[in-house]
């Protein structure tokens, strides 16, 4: 058998393999949470537009909701401002604050969304106190400064977007009834999203396998009891899994009929997650 042959009988596979999953998530919509490696990596960058534009192209209705952590290490570290972390959220102070939404409003939410458009996909870029639909509080319990909660989301300016053809690009900086930003944690804010509008699914983009068990092993399958015990238990819920976990629990608990945490330096992670049945990462179902 020929290499084209090879080639052809695989693709040939993959596409029925997908067929029914294409049909099962038409017309739904799919929150991402977009970041870490995924980000930085120009190939993996390509790979996650294209595939976004692939989504929409099948009738799926992608949401997309970016990180930035890396450039706005490299922006406060250029600046001489000294950050930490408690729980994998960002403490902000009122220095910061302004760095942090410059970096993800203006230049990364429209680089992504540039990249988007190259491949032929229509975007909206959710970003901004007029535009985003990210209404927030500030966060007084936990002493991180300038970082706000999820105070409700405006569901009408993401279905606007939708109902356009259009994908979301949204930052996860909200916005207070001051017109105060407040930076919010990417997953959070994804999750919030994805429980407002009653996702069939959310994906968490990460820079591991997925959740791991006691054990040190990733865990393919879990329902929402079992993350809770993983998440109490919290021996391998570290940094920015934390948030990941607890998002996506309290999404479940909302009306989100899926959550899952995704190893996004696999090349086409959202693709094989939604379109396969083995997938890449841990899947946690109600």
């Amino acid at each position: 058998m020929s290499i084209s042959e090879k080639n052809a009988i695989n693709i040939s596979k993959v596409l029925t393999e997908a067929l029914p999953y294409i049909r099962k998530f038409n017309n739904k919509v799919v929150v991402i949470k977009y970041g870490g490696n995924a980000m930085e990596n120009k190939v993996l960058q390509k790979n996650f537009a294209r595939d976004l534009v692939l989504m929409k192209t099948v009738g799926i209705h992608p949401i997309l909701v970016h990180g930035g952590g890396p450039q706005i290490d490299f922006e406060l570290k250029k600046n001489n401002i000294q950050f930490e972390f408690k729980d994998g959220i960002r403490k902000t102070t009122l220095e910061m604050i302004n760095i942090v939404q410059k970096v993800l409003d203006n230049k990364i939410n429209k680089d992504i969304s540039d990249l988007i458009q190259f491949w032929g996909g229509k975007t909206s870029r959710l970003v901004g106190r007029k535009n985003s639909p990210i209404k927030a509080k500030k966060d007084t319990k936990k002493n991180l400064g300038e970082v706000g909660l999820v105070k409700s989301i405006d569901k009408k300016k993401i279905m606007a977007s939708l109902k356009a053809g259009k994908i979301p690009v949204i930052s996860p900086v909200g916005w207070t009834s001051k017109a105060e930003p407040m930076n919010i944690n990417g997953d959070f804010a994804a999750c919030s999203i994805a429980a407002a509008l009653k996702a069939e699914k959310i994906i968490l983009l990460t820079d591991i396998a997925g959740v791991k068990d006691f054990e040190g092993k990733k865990i393919s399958t879990m329902n929402l009891k079992e993350a809770k015990i993983v998440l109490k238990n919290k021996k391998n819920i570290k940094g920015g899994m934390y948030p990941k976990l607890t998002g996506a629990i309290d999404c479940l608990e909302k009306g989100v009929k899926n959550a899952h945490i995704v190893d996004g330096r696999v090349p086409h992670s959202v693709l094989i997650e939604l379109l396969t049945d083995q997938g890449v990462g841990t899947w946690i179902s109600k």
